[in-house]
């Protein structure tokens, strides 16, 4: 373990680093190199037939990992106990400790790690039990990505620069939108601007900056795309709960940054109109009114009914306000539309026989800027204002 500690952090001609690489079998048997980013970062990765990996960011190894089971360039896998004494390939989590101590976490995508005085060790299992892989890291493995995914073939080259080595706005915007609607890449709900919104937010030159949200169905990581006033775009990847807590300030009224299609397309979709934290949201949509209610199915699950308000609970919204649908709400959870006897399960919209997906991604469009997730950026976003005032 010690070789392989010593090589973190240092450069691939560094006697560490060329001691690594022998003691993995010399010349690599597979090499993938590209760039991914803006900032742009270099990634390097050089696969070994033993089993190892030696994986570089900009010439600066930046982890090593042992694979115990076979793959496409080690047929066999590696020893662990070769490398880690005492552990063996069938290592339990108690066997982890003994080696590595008790500071240990959940890594992005459930793997365990350790927090070394030296480096981080993240340790992820196959399936059905077992170690699959020990991953040696210079970065801590819970708020940043994975760097086996650095080069993913799905989302790593998806940024359009043009010929001077610029980020192309349209290009790369649009290589997302087809990355979408391919079914590569999923726009998340939640992201601060709409894909389709991106480059109208920014032009108005309303915000200091404006960011859109994408995530690859291969690998898991959101990409944030983020155009600003003053300066040049950025493209980052982020694991999904560090994308969501980034700050942002609220987006301007579309009348403010949209064109006249966009604002008829705003004014004919569901739009927020209310909510209780965790028991229901209310929508409009051409005069039309949608009460998103949670209902309990047992215990341990729950879910939500979409219906639209008929007139006589129209005339007591009106009359009763926030105080009705808070009553409305706990007759749809008393009644649960799951079951078929439930005067409200005709009446879920979730249910459609042929629009439920319509109504479910429309209402979701109107929430995004008010979940709990978004109350937590608007909050991040509250706190950077008044430290910047502060600092002036």
């Amino acid at each position: 373990m010690p070789m392989i500690v010593d090589a973190l952090a240092r450069s691939e001609d560094d006697a560490a680093v060329r001691g690594l690489i022998d003691a993995f079998g010399g010349d690599p048997v597979e090499v993938r190199d590209g760039r991914f980013g803006e900032p742009a970062v270099r990634s390097r990765r050089l696969s070994f037939a033993s089993g190892g990996e030696i994986i570089l960011r900009d010439g600066i190894v930046n982890a090593a990992i042992l694979h115990l089971m076979p793959t496409s360039f080690a047929p066999q896998g590696i020893s662990l106990g070769e490398w880690v004494a005492p552990l063996r390939n069938d290592a339990t989590l108690a066997d982890l400790k003994t080696v590595f101590g008790e500071r240990w976490g959940f890594a992005q995508g459930g793997s365990r790690y350790f927090t070394l005085d030296a480096c981080y060790v993240r340790a992820d299992d196959k399936r059905g039990g077992g170690l699959r892989s020990l991953a040696f890291l210079v970065d801590d493995p819970k708020p940043t990505c994975r760097p086996e995914d650095d080069l993913c073939p799905t989302c790593s080259d998806l940024l359009v620069r043009d010929d001077r080595g610029a980020v192309a706005i349209d290009g790369t915007v649009d290589a997302l939108a087809a990355g979408v609607d391919a079914g590569e890449l999923k726009e998340e709900i939640g992201s601060p601007v709409a894909l389709a919104d991106l480059r109208l937010v920014h032009a108005s030159g309303l915000l200091e900056w404006v960011e859109s949200h994408v995530s690859c169905t291969a690998c898991a990581r959101v990409m944030c795309f983020t155009l600003y006033r003053d300066s040049d775009p950025t493209f980052g990847y982020y694991p999904m709960d560090v994308a969501w807590s980034r700050p942002h300030d609220p987006i301007p009224p579309v009348e403010e940054w949209g064109d006249a299609r966009r604002i008829a397309e705003v004014h004919d979709a569901m739009r927020y109109v209310d909510h209780e934290p965790g028991s229901w949201f209310l929508v409009e949509q051409r005069g039309d009114l949608y009460l998103d209610a949670r209902y309990a199915i047992n215990s341990m699950v729950d879910d939500s009914a979409l219906i639209r308000l008929d007139e006589s609970e129209l005339r007591q919204y009106e009359q009763r306000g926030h105080d009705y649908l808070n009553e409305l709400a706990r007759r749809v959870n008393d009644e649960g539309p799951h079951r078929e006897e439930s005067p409200f399960r005709g009446r879920d919209l979730t249910r459609h026989p042929t629009d439920a997906r319509k109504y479910q991604e429309s209402f979701s469009a109107a929430i995004a800027n008010h979940t709990w997730a978004a109350s937590l950026k608007h909050s991040a976003a509250r706190r950077r204002r008044a430290n910047e005032s502060a600092d002036d």
